[in-house]
């Protein structure tokens, strides 16, 4: 597991930031402060402090380098 922090404070954003992690068969979870949330989920990340960085869990073991790149314009 490997865990980034990542900014969604937009709209626009959450909906890039699912539609690019829904292409990868892994699991991803948001965790801000005692909620974790499917971060494949848009009700979900909606349900969240957007205002802050959050923290992204990844549950991959191969493809973790390719989903980094993915994931960079997120990345604080």
């Amino acid at each position: 597991m490997k865990t980034v922090q990542i900014s969604l404070n937009s709209i626009d954003k959450v909906k890039s930031f699912v539609n690019d992690i829904t292409k990868f068969d892994v699991d991803f979870d948001l965790v801000s402060g005692r909620y974790v949330i499917d971060a494949k989920s848009i009700m979900g990340i909606f349900s969240l402090d957007l205002s802050k960085p959050i923290e992204l869990n990844i549950h991959a073991d191969n493809e973790i380098d390719t989903i980094l790149s993915v994931l960079a314009p997120y990345m604080v």
